[in-house]
């Protein structure tokens, strides 16, 4: 199991380079990332209690993703400026590797260290746009580079 994470730890920051130096993504990391964060989770759980919790947290992402499309429509802003296609991929495939209460506290705290990271670079940033996947990679990377030396499975856990 080990080698899966350090592949998943591996891929995770090259969304990081990338989304940084450029704000593109090659579109395969994203996929890459969900199969190798679901075999993760269904290594420790039943496949079905990992799919389950999957397609909790998919739900939960598109939840979150709807709310914000009717603030952008409300407030009369372009969705594209607003948010990236590989924010939101980047959303839809790190669903498949936790459990559920586990997905939405790690998802709200990658959040706000993506802002707290926002505000800590933007004098040294020329754009104004945020590499929200590249910030949040980095945010996981570290949580999986944790459990990498850990045999624990809080993540998995209820």
């Amino acid at each position: 199991m080990w080698f899966l994470k350090l592949i998943l730890i591996i891929t995770l920051l090259v969304v990081l380079y990338q989304d940084c130096k450029d704000r593109l993504v090659y579109w395969f990391l994203y996929p890459i990332i969900g199969v190798l964060v679901f075999s993760i989770q269904s290594y420790y759980l039943p496949f079905e209690l990992a799919f389950f919790n999957s397609g909790l947290n998919l739900l939960f992402v598109a939840i979150l993703l709807g709310v914000s499309f009717m603030y952008i429509k409300f407030r009369k802003l372009s969705f594209q400026n607003a948010i990236g296609l590989g924010d939101v991929l980047f959303f839809i495939f790190l669903s498949f590797g936790f459990a559920t209460i586990s997905f939405i506290v790690l998802f709200v705290f990658s959040l706000i260290f993506s802002l707290l990271l926002h505000f800590i670079f933007q004098n040294k940033n020329q754009l104004k746009t945020v590499p929200l996947a590249g910030y949040m990679s980095l945010f996981f990377g570290v949580v999986y580079t944790v459990t990498f030396w850990s045999h624990s499975t809080i993540l998995y856990a209820y």
